[in-house]
């Protein structure tokens, strides 16, 4: 079995990391570089920064964050949000970034996708999907999760992987920030659906949330952002936890 990964999330908003519930209410929690550091040092596998600001200026601040961040950095970092052509793509991945978060452009240019796949690769490319139940099915939203498509998540995730995502970054819009657990029938009904890793994402509240993301979710990593922020666990205790119940997990010092 693939090793299983926990991946920490900065919402990066004027170069400082926010955080709220449901995309709304949003608080600052520190210095983006800093936290990346720190996450990594207890054992983090990934980091991801979202910039939700998704305008031409934030941006830059953005990438100016990660030009930092991977000059200090050893794990995989991903960065997204206001990407919206394979050359901001390439911008990124210049600033230090290993792979490129796309949601709302890929929507909307799906074309996006099987381009930045072509020049840079599909390992850098992850599609971002946000999505909220509506009746019997998980409708995509756009965004910041604000404005609803017609498109079903699954059916999406698995055009997504066809035009040539190599991932698959997957928020639960109802979970995000509730700390409720996962949305364990949307994460499993993608991951069944895709040959390519899915990331859970929205709603981790424990240990055991992670843990049922990947056992009971299918999901191949789960993302945390607020519990870390907040102190209510650390890295160290949910890394501790996916080794306990027998997920092989990289182990550091």
């Amino acid at each position: 079995m693939l090793t299983r990964r926990l991946v920490v999330c900065l919402d990066v908003q004027g170069g400082r990391v926010v955080k709220g519930v449901q995309f709304e209410s949003l608080r600052d929690v520190g210095d983006p570089v800093a936290l990346a550091v720190r996450y990594e040092r207890e054992g983090a596998d990934e980091i991801v920064f979202l910039d939700i600001s998704a305008s031409a200026e934030a941006r830059a601040t953005l990438l100016d964050v990660a030009r930092r961040t991977a000059e200090r950095l050893f794990v995989p970092l991903t960065i997204g949000g206001g990407v919206r052509t394979a050359d901001d793509v390439g911008r990124a991945l210049r600033a230090g970034a290993d792979k490129v978060s796309i949601n709302s452009a890929a929507v909307a240019t799906p074309e996006i996708l099987t381009e930045s796949a072509y020049r840079y690769g599909a390992q850098c490319v992850v599609a971002s999907i946000d999505a909220k139940r509506d009746g019997d099915r998980w409708r995509v939203y756009v965004k910041g999760g604000k404005v609803p498509t017609e498109l079903d998540a699954v059916a999406w995730a698995c055009e997504c992987v066809r035009r040539g995502a190599g991932e698959i970054l997957l928020t639960s819009i109802d979970r995000d920030g509730a700390r409720t657990g996962y949305d364990l029938p949307l994460t499993r009904a993608i991951a069944d659906a895709v040959c390519v890793p899915v990331v859970a994402s929205g709603g981790a509240g424990e240990a055991r949330h992670v843990v049922d993301a990947i056992t009971e979710g299918g999901a191949d990593a789960a993302l945390v952002a607020g519990i870390l922020h907040d102190g209510v666990t650390t890295v160290r205790a949910l890394k501790a936890a996916m080794q306990a119940a027998a997920l092989p997990v990289r182990v550091t010092v």
